[in-house]
This record gives structure tokens, C-alpha cells and sequence, in this order.
């Protein structure tokens, strides 16, 4: 029975389609009494840009173009707003802070003639809310109105005060004479009490939820009676799981999706998760996680970006440790994910930190502080484990052109593009992840350290300034600045690891960083080093190759 259980999830697996992961850590939770949401743009066709939405006042009568968010493709129009707010990537200039992971679900529950998208009801509610809740309501609103363009989606919510995760999937078209009347979604939307954390990464993770509760849990009226119309629940109101109904576990959901909540949570929840390793395993999918946690202690954004770079490390599912890894320990994988040899098939781990992402942030809503100043949107393009952090305050009005959209493109290079450095500097440690990505890391770690400093530096001078006119030009020039220099920084990089690291060598180097020469000139180095090959991967050699190889 377990073998076939297996099989069918095996079928089922998404892991091909689906990568992305949001982070939650609530007020009370937090080191400095922020609310953060972390997220990561996972996909090979994503470029990764910082958009910048400026503020404005609309006319009556003006409608918006509704472009599918990652693809531009056009769904339709609807009516814009009398006035917009400023919008730096996902967080508005109020401190509301959107994220979002895709698990898809039920393939019947599709609207064909929906003209809102998950990603451009993102960027409507940022552009016309300021608290969490009603962005929620907004997103809902919209959709039912509209027609919901998308498929199944968990989403971040946050503010100063709260966050939340919303859930929702369209209703079963029912289309007549071209019109679907059946119009909307279904959808649920849970609060994480202050002090617990909380998670989501491609899989649907609202269960059973409060009926009557309303300052904690919002949901649709016809969440339950839609799934009996359609055949897909016989059960109880109370029994009602919004996750196991509209969005069925299978082995991809589990293994790769789940497995990364479990990670965050193995890592920093006050629980023992090993009680959830035959979940993750996939051997009792009935042994669901919690939606939230409370954690072993309070979280910095610099533990927030460091789990978001997380490859399962000190674990069972470790990625640097099996001969996957290769000689140099990489924790990454290409795809595809799943794989057969002789009649069985495998699927590699999908972490948090992954290759194909297009960008990733830590947003920091910070109540104690004015809007224009609290709100910090720590934002980097590609792999989150190769790319730093650069702060930007959500009430900026331009954005530094090295991550600015127009600048190169997934089909075209741009030597000053933020994207396409960083790039190069991954492709490099992929090849030699130990020691070049760890060289990186170390790089990183540093520049962060920094910027946290200097941020606290640019709060109290911003704090200083009277004008708000003034207040605002200031931080939108350290914003900028910060991250020009950390292009200048990467670009100085990118060179150093090529000199260090040329032809499989390591370089001599002197205390203060430089190369160590022969002494009679300073254009030659010493003899580098040679690392070779690891003592488990020369043994995974001699297992498929030795006879030819030894020396007679």
C-alpha cells in the first residue's frame, strides 16, 4: 500500500512547476519588534528588477491595463483608483508588504475569462492599501469582480502591527453562451498570533481554520458549500481542511514544497520537528506541520536573509553531502528534479536558496518609526545564497538604474545590470561552490553587517530632518547610493575571485588580502595551491572507473 501511495504521488509531483518561499515573523517574534516577510521570484524565465510604482492622482473614467505579471500578457482592463500610493518592489511607502508562493491545485478550478492575475492584484493592493486586512479584502473584492486569472496561491500580508496568509483558488467555471457564471474564488485567510512565526512555499497550509472568529480568521462564504457543489468534500463544516481540499498533497507538495517550511522551522521554532520527519519523508502525509510556531528565540533580518539561503545544512536532507554534491560540495541542483534509473525514480530536494530565482527580499515593517522611514525593503536579484542584500526604504522615488527595469533583459546582457553581476559571480561558485561560494558568503556576510550599521545611521539623520520633502530626497539618495556602491563592490569582486581562483587553483595571499609574489617580481605569484578533488568523490571514481585509471 505505501509503495503504491507513493507511486500515485510520484505522478503527481509539481516540483517542475513551483518555487518560490515566504518567510513570516510577527512583531513579537522579532529581535527588534519588526514584522518581516521574506520572499524569493523562483523561475528560469524571471528577471530580476526592483519596480518602482511612484505615487499619483488618477483621473475619473481612467481604467488600467491588466498585463499578466511575468509574462505581459494581456487579460483586460478595470477602473484605476483616484490615487496611488509609492511602491518599491513588494512594499509600499505605508510599511503593507505583499509575498506570495503558487501551489497551483485542483487544474478544474480555472477561470478561462478571469482578467486579474495573482501578480497584478499584488501590486493593485500595494498601490491602493495601507494595512494588511484590507489589502486582503481588496485582493478578494477584485477577484470576485473580475474573474481570477490565476491558479491556486498562498499569500503574505503584513503591516506594522500584523500579518497574515491568505489563501485562494478560483471557483468551478460554470461558462454559458460564452459567460462564465460562476465568476470569483474561494479562499481563506488565517492572522499569525504575535510572537510565532510562520511559513509557505508552493504548498497550500490552512487546514481546519475558526468559523467565528473574525479578528483572526476571514474567509469565503461559500469556501465549504463550493467544495459539496462540486463533489470534491462530504464532510463536516468543522472537518473542513482548506489545504487537503482545494490543493491535494502528493509527493512534490510534500517532499520540496513542505520540506521547506519544515527547514525554517527546524531551524528557529521552539518545537522538535523530528516528530514531523515522516511528513517531510512522505511516508504519513496525515502528520501535517502547524501554520505557525513560536520561536526559540527572536530573529534579526540577518537571521531572516541567512535561513533564506538555507540548502537543508546540518539535516537529513543536507544537499552538500551526498555525491550529487560533486567534489566541491555544491548544494544545487539542475534540473529536471525528478529522475528514473532501472525502473525507479528519484527527485532531488528543492531548499529555500535555489539557482533560478529572479529576485528575493526582506521586508522590515517597523512601527516605532514614521512611514516614510520604517518601511525597509532589503532587496537582491539571483540566488539568494550568492547575492547580497542592498536596504531600500519603501518611500523611495527612484530606484538605482544597476536594478532597474530596461536594463538587459533574460535574452540580453547588460554589463551594468545588478542581475547579470551577480550571475556571473554564482555561475563561478556553482562550479567551485568550497571554496569560491563559501568565499562569497563570507564576502556577503560582511557587506550586511555594514548596512546594518548604516542604516541605523541613515534612520537617525532621516529622523533629524524636519521637511518632509527634504526627509524623503534623503533617504531616496542613500537608497540609490548604497546600492550603486554595492555594484561597484561586486563588480571588484567578480575580478578578485578570477585572479584567485583561475584553472582550479588557490592563491597565496598576504594578510591585508594581496597576492603573495616570487620576491623577485610583484607580476608573478608563488605557486598556488591545488584543493583536487574530495576523498568521497575520488572514491565515487574509482567505484565507476578505477581499472582504467590505477596505475600499474
Amino acid at each position: 500500500m505505501r509503495r503504491l501511495f507513493l507511486t500515485l504521488l510520484l505522478m503527481l509531483s509539481v516540483t517542475a512547476g513551483y518555487a518560490c518561499t515566504n518567510l513570516i515573523v510577527t512583531k513579537g517574534a522579532s529581535a527588534d519588534g519588526s514584522v518581516m516577510v521574506t520572499y524569493a521570484a523562483d523561475s528560469y524565465t524571471r528577471y530580476g528588477t526592483l519596480v518602482h510604482y511612484p505615487a499619483g492622482r488618477h483621473r475619473a473614467g481612467e481604467m488600467r491595463r491588466i498585463l499578466q505579471w511575468g509574462q505581459d500578457h494581456y487579460l483586460g482592463e478595470i477602473p484605476e483608483a483616484p490615487y496611488t500610493y509609492n511602491v518599491i518592489g513588494n512594499m509600499n511607502e505605508h510599511q503593507l508588504v505583499i509575498g506570495e508562493t503558487t501551489w497551483g491545485g485542483r487544474p478544474e478550478l480555472r477561470d478561462p475569462q478571469g482578467i486579474v492575475d495573482y501578480g497584478s492584484l499584488e501590486y493593485i493592493c500595494l498601490q491602493r492599501c495601507t494595512k494588511a486586512r484590507e489589502a486582503i479584502e481588496l485582493f478578494v473584492k477584485l477577484a470576485n469582480e473580475f474573474g481570477y486569472a490565476s491558479t491556486g496561491e498562498s499569500l503574505s500580508f503584513a503591516d506594522t502591527e500584523e500579518a497574515w496568509i491568505l489563501e485562494v483558488i478560483s471557483k468551478k467555471p460554470d461558462v454559458v453562451d460564452g459567460v462564465n457564471r460562476n465568476k470569483g474564488v474561494v479562499w481563506v485567510a488565517v492572522r499569525i498570533p504575535d510572537g510565532y512565526i510562520s511559513a509557505h512555499a508552493n504548498c497550500a497550509r490552512i487546514t481546519t481554520f475558526p468559523k467565528d472568529d473574525p479578528a483572526n480568521c476571514i474567509y469565503a462564504p461559500d469556501v465549504i458549500s463550493h467544495a459539496r457543489e462540486i463533489g470534491i468534500y462530504e464532510g463536516s463544516d468543522e472537518e473542513f481542511s482548506f489545504a487537503d481540499t482545494y490543493c491535494p498533497l502528493s509527493f512534490g507538495l510534500i517532499r520540496n514544497c513542505e520540506c521547506r517550511v519544515w527547514s525554517f522551522f527546524n531551524r528557529w521554532g521552539d518545537i522538535d520537528m523530528n516528530q514531523y520527519l515522516d511528513f517531510v519523508m512522505a511516508d504519513n502525509p496525515k502528520n501535517r506541520m502547524p501554520l505557525y510556531v513560536r520561536p526559540k528565540g527572536k530573529l534579526s533580518m540577518l537571521d531572516l536573509a541567512s535561513m533564506m539561503r538555507d540548502h537543508y545544512e546540518g539535516t537529513p536532507f543536507d544537499m552538500t553531502k551526498d555525491i550529487g554534491a560533486g567534489s566541491n560540495e555544491t548544494p544545487y541542483r539542475w534540473k529536471q528534479n525528478d529522475w528514473t534509473v532501472d525502473g525507479v525514480q528519484y527527485s532531488n530536494a528543492r531548499p529555500i536558496s535555489t539557482q533560478q530565482t529572479g529576485f528575493w527580499f526582506v521586508a522590515q515593517c517597523r512601527g516605532w518609526l514614521p512611514d516614510e522611514i520604517g518601511g525597509l525593503f532589503w532587496f537582491a536579484v539571483d540566488d539568494s545564497g550568492t547575492s547580497a542584500l542592498t536596504p531600500v526604504y519603501s518611500s523611495s522615488r527612484a530606484v538605482s538604474w544597476h536594478y532597474a527595469l530596461g536594463n538587459g533583459s533574460m535574452v540580453e546582457y547588460s554589463p551594468t545590470s545588478m542581475f547579470w553581476l551577480n550571475n556571473r559571480i554564482a555561475q563561478f561558485a556553482y562550479l567551485r561552490y568550497n571554496p569560491v561560494g563559501r568565499e562569497v558568503q563570507h564576502h556577503i556576510a560582511d557587506h550586511e553587517r555594514e548596512m546594518v550599521e548604516k542604516v541605523a545611521a541613515c534612520d537617525a539623520a532621516a529622523l533629524a530632518i524636519k521637511s518632509e520633502k527634504k526627509r524623503l530626497k534623503y533617504l531616496t539618495q542613500f537608497s540609490v547610493s548604497e546600492a550603486d556602491a554595492l555594484f561597484d563592490k561586486w563588480s571588484s569582486l567578480d575580478k578578485y575571485l578570477l585572479l584567485k581562483y583561475m584553472d582550479g587553483t588557490v592563491k597565496h595571499q598576504n594578510p591585508d588580502g594581496s597576492f603573495v609574489t616570487n620576491g623577485s617580481t610583484d607580476y608573478i605569484p608563488v605557486s598556488p595551491d591545488w584543493p583536487g578533488y574530495s576523498k568521497k568523490f575520488k572514491r565515487a571514481i574509482v567505484n565507476d572507473n578505477g581499472d582504467m585509471l590505477r596505475v600499474r
